[in-house]
C-alpha cells in the first residue's frame, strides 16, 4: 500500500500517561469532543485532531474519495506513535477506528467504537444508501444547511445549529465557523462513502478482544433504535461480542461528558 500524501494535521494534546487517540466523527474537528479530553487527562495523554481535509488540517493533495478512509487510518496510526495506544472513535471516527484495528491490531491496545454508521451491514442497506444519495443531491441543489437538516431527520439525530449567539466566546465563534465549512467537506467526500466501507471482518474477529462496541442508552431506547446504533448490533452478532452501553445518544460525550469519561476509564483500564 502506497503511503498517503503528506498532510499537515492540526493536533491538540493534554494530560499524561498512555496515549488515547480521539478520532472525531463527521465534523472532523478536534473540538467536537468538548471537555472530554480534559476529563481524561489525569489517566491518559489525550490526543485529538482535525481529520485530514477538515478544519485546520490540510489534505496535502486534492481529496481522493477512493483512498480517503485509508489515509485516515494511516494518519491515526501515525498519531498513536511508536508504542501501542488506546483509541476512541465516534460515528465516522468509529469507522476509522475499526479499519485501524483491522489493519494494525498490534498498534491498538483497546479501541472503543462508538456508533459507527456502517450502513452497508444493515439488511436494509440499499434503502439507506439511496437516502444518502438523495441528501447529497439536496446538498448540491440547496446547500449544506438544508442537506444536514434532511440527513439528521432521516437518521434520528438533532440537526446542527445554523448560527451561533453573537454573545458567544470567540473560541466558540471560531469553532462554529470551522464546523460550517466542515459540513461541505463531509457532505461531498464522506457522507456516502464511509458508510459503504466495511472493514475486514475476519481481521476484526481475530482482534475482537481489542474492540469495545459502544452504543448510547438513548439511542437504544429510541423507537426503532436510532440508525447509527444499529450497525454495532450486526457487528456484535458477527464478532460474538456485546455492546457496552454509554450514556446519552449519538453525542453522549457532549451531553454526559463526566459519565462518558468514567465509562471510558472502566473500559480501557479495568484493573485500576
Amino acid at each position: 500500500m502506497s503511503a498517503p500524501a503528506r498532510a499537515e494535521l492540526h493536533t491538540e494534546t493534554v494530560g499524561s500517561g498512555p496515549t488515547l487517540l480521539l478520532v472525531p466523527g463527521g465534523t472532523g474537528d478536534a473540538s467536537s469532543f468538548g471537555v472530554l479530553p480534559r476529563l481524561l487527562a489525569r489517566d491518559f495523554t489525550v490526543v485529538t485532531y482535525d481529520r485530514r481535509g477538515f478544519g485546520r488540517s490540510a489534505t496535502g493533495a486534492p481529496p481522493d474519495d477512493d483512498r480517503r478512509l485509508s489515509d485516515d487510518v494511516e494518519d491515526a496510526a501515525a498519531l498513536l506513535g511508536d508504542a501501542p495506544g488506546y483509541v476512541l472513535g465516534s460515528s465516522s471516527g468509529a469507522i476509522v477506528a475499526l479499519h485501524l484495528v483491522a489493519r494494525y491490531p498490534e498498534r491498538v491496545v483497546t479501541a472503543i467504537v462508538h456508533e459507527p454508521p456502517l450502513l452497508a451491514l444493515l439488511p436494509d442497506a440499499a434503502r439507506w444508501h439511496a437516502l444518502l444519495d438523495d441528501v447529497h443531491a439536496t446538498y448540491r441543489s440547496d446547500g449544506a444547511p438544508t442537506a444536514m437538516r434532511v440527513f439528521a431527520a432521516a437518521v434520528g439525530l438533532e440537526p446542527p445549529p445554523e448560527q451561533v449567539s453573537p454573545d458567544a466566546p470567540p473560541h466558540l465563534v471560531e469553532m462554529f465557523a470551522r464546523m460550517t465549512s466542515n459540513q461541505d467537506f463531509f457532505l461531498e467526500h464522506e457522507l456516502r462513502q464511509y458508510v459503504r466501507r466495511v472493514p475486514d471482518l475476519r481481521a476484526l474477529q481475530r482482534a475482537k478482544d481489542r474492540i469495545v462496541l459502544a452504543g448510547g442508552h438513548d439511542s437504544r431506547d429510541a423507537g426503532g433504535r436510532l440508525v447509527p446504533y444499529r450497525p454495532n448490533e450486526v457487528l456484535a452478532a458477527r464478532l460474538g461480542t456485546t455492546i457496552t452501553e454509554f450514556p446519552g445518544a449519538h453525542l453522549g460525550y457532549l451531553t454526559h461528558p463526566a459519565e462518558f469519561a468514567g465509562l471510558i476509564r472502566s473500559a480501557l483500564t479495568p484493573d485500576r
